[in-house]
């Protein structure tokens, strides 16, 4: 059957499924329960012709009100339903404010950061995504936008940098969606694989050394920043908003506010963090535990020049990160103690996923090996003796 004759058998099965009424152009269809739909099929003016439902909210259809509406149709005095609905959209989208991508992001700094974002998001936000994304609504984007800005990025970039940027573009958009401020993309933004899970640590001869440049550092309130992100193994942005009212020295804890999940974390303090509080100069009324000025925590790019000053001094290799290797080095060291189990350090690592806290697997089965191997060795003693 060629095409046109497949088309005019279509016509004609779904023109048997309606009834025909007295009025020209008007037909009606009874669904399985009784209920009666009423069509119309008219030219309207600009010369299509045009077959649709007959509606009005809140009022019965009959056959003589459809006729109307169908006279109304084809002297052009209501649109067809399909532009009635664009016309409506389109007023609904006039009325209402533009959340584009740099919108939402100066609202996402104002409300997670007050105001002062870390310095790595306000890097990647300016150099890798204002151009591309900063005047774009997130239901706006395509795939290929984010294909663009990655394969650009991967040209000059590590894979890591390329997933933290486009990772700052996907919270942006969830930061909309959850404020109920826009909807999000139509599309999964993709991030780049990833195979850098470096676990840094320090030996017990470099933690001497690194302690010993970090009490030596003429800033108190910068050395013990590193000192408390080696004894916590906090995050870097968690350690330099943590605010006094936070800080409960008497049972022992912290809790942390502005975390990764952006949920807040509550976690112990070990005897030498607690030293470490008690310890730091305060600015009244400024609350926070690494003060800036104005009332404001100490700015990153300040803190990160000294942590990288004071890994210098320690005498740590340059691909030892200055802040993040703290917190392996903190991580690294329980795991290869053989007293932590790894559920507990994921716990103190406020990591989300049990994964995250797989790196340091091997450390501990290297302890258990050793452990394993002493029975091997008072077996061969009691062979020899034997």
């Amino acid at each position: 059957m060629s095409n046109r004759g497949k088309r005019e058998s279509e016509k004609e099965r779904i023109d048997n499924s309606f009834e025909y009424t007295k009025f020209p152009g008007v037909f009606v269809r009874t669904g399985s329960h009784g209920e009666r739909t009423f069509f119309i099929r008219y030219r309207c003016p600009a010369g299509r012709t045009r077959k649709e439902k007959a509606v009005i909210p809140g009022v019965t259809m009959t056959a003589s009100k459809a006729a109307g509406i169908r006279a109304d149709r084809m002297a052009g005095k209501v649109l067809p339903n399909r532009e009635r609905r664009k016309a409506t959209q389109a007023a609904k989208e006039a009325g209402r404010p533009r959340w584009t991508i740099g919108k939402l992001w100066a609202e996402y700094v104002n409300q997670r950061f007050g105001g002062k974002p870390e310095q790595s998001d306000l890097s990647h936000y300016r150099i890798h995504l204002e151009k591309a994304f900063s005047k774009k609504e997130p239901r706006e984007l395509v795939p290929l936008d984010a294909d663009r800005v990655r394969v650009a990025m991967l040209k000059t970039h590590s894979p890591g940098t390329v997933a933290k940027a486009l990772a700052l573009l996907r919270r942006i958009v969830n930061f909309g969606v959850e404020k109920q401020l826009c909807p999000g993309t139509s599309f999964k933004i993709k991030l780049p694989k990833v195979y850098n899970e470096r676990t840094e640590s320090m030996s017990y001869e470099q933690m001497a050394y690194y302690l010993k440049a970090a009490h030596e550092w003429p800033n108190p309130i910068e050395s013990a920043y590193v000192q408390f992100l080696l004894f916590t193994g906090c995050r870097r942005s968690e350690a330099r908003r943590l605010q006094w009212p936070d800080v409960d020295m008497e049972r022992g804890f912290v809790t942390l506010r502005n975390t990764k999940s952006s949920n807040p974390q509550t976690i112990p303090l070990n005897d030498q963090a607690s030293d470490i509080l008690r310890n730091i100069p305060r600015n009244e009324p400024n609350p926070h535990v690494f003060f800036g000025e104005g009332g404001t925590a100490r700015g990153s790019k300040q803190l990160d020049t000294a942590a990288r000053a004071i890994r210098d001094a320690a005498g740590l290799t340059k691909d030892f990160r200055p802040c993040h290797g703290l917190r392996h080095s903190f991580a690294s060291n329980l795991a290869s103690s053989g007293e932590v189990d790894l559920y507990t350090i994921q716990r103190l690592m406020t990591h989300k996923s049990p994964l995250m806290t797989q790196r340091y697997a091997h450390l501990r089965d290297e302890t258990l090996k050793r452990g394993s191997n002493v029975m091997s060795r008072v077996i061969r003693k009691a062979q020899r003796n034997g």
